[in-house]
């Protein structure tokens, strides 16, 4: 009990910083508020923020943390067709945002303003496709090209679910997102599924059939061969 109480603590003291911090930033703006400014409007010392935020930058983003640990468990416990999961783990993020849509729209025009903002946010971004890849790697050990199937399917899902949640950002929180992202997933998994299929990949337990056979060896022994071992008259 006594845990839960320290957990619930440090949850609404670091929620209390990151409200007064992006007060702050609203009023102010981000570069002209310092550290001494929001821990005077949240009412605790300094040591205090910097127990919770590494940086004011994290501040504008104190929810990823908790969203990345969501995944990161998400992840290790499913086990299901692989582009999927990743796709189940990028819509986390997405809810994220949806169940505040005042904040994620707030600071959506905030990183558009502020340089800075928008770097971090790119760092941030990468934390999410690192940890989709790593995953995947996982999932395609010993297929061809594992590390690079793993990579490109990780940077397709992010950059899809990107464009759909900034396509609802940009409107102004206009429509469904989780209906612009569920089709802009749609797209990843069709693709992949159509190159999984050129490519005659065989993750679904297909058989495969090595027949040995001299170069000399005419056409018709080969087919013979390959009839007789799959069992045809």
């Amino acid at each position: 009990m006594t845990e839960v109480r320290r957990s619930a603590k440090k949850a609404s003291m670091r929620e209390v910083l990151a409200e007064a911090a992006f007060q702050l930033f609203l009023e102010r703006g981000f570069e002209e508020t310092t550290v001494d400014d929001i821990v005077a409007r949240a009412g605790v010392g300094r040591r205090s923020f910097f127990r919770y935020f590494p940086s004011k930058e994290d501040a504008v983003f104190p929810d990823h943390e908790r969203c990345l640990a969501d995944m990161t468990a998400l992840l290790e416990a499913a086990d299901g067709d692989p582009v999927q999961v990743v796709c189940d783990g990028a819509k986390l993020v997405l809810r994220l945002y949806a169940k505040n849509p005042e904040f994620s729209l707030q600071r959506y025009r905030l990183t558009r303003e502020v340089p800075g903002l928008r770097t971090y946010e790119l760092s941030v971004v990468r934390r999410y496709e690192r940890t989709m890849a790593g995953y995947l790697r996982a999932r395609y050990e010993g297929a061809p090209d594992s590390a690079l199937r793993a990579e490109v399917i990780a940077a397709a899902v992010v950059a899809a679910h990107n464009n759909g949640l900034r396509t609802w950002l940009r409107s102004g929180g206009e429509g469904d997102p989780e209906a612009a992202v569920d089709h802009a997933l749609g797209l990843v998994r069709r693709a992949w599924a159509e190159v999984g299929e050129e490519a005659g990949d065989r993750s679904a337990g297909e058989d495969i059939v090595v027949v040995v056979a001299s170069k000399d060896a005419p056409m018709w022994r080969v087919v013979q061969r390959i009839e007789s071992a799959l069992g045809e008259d």
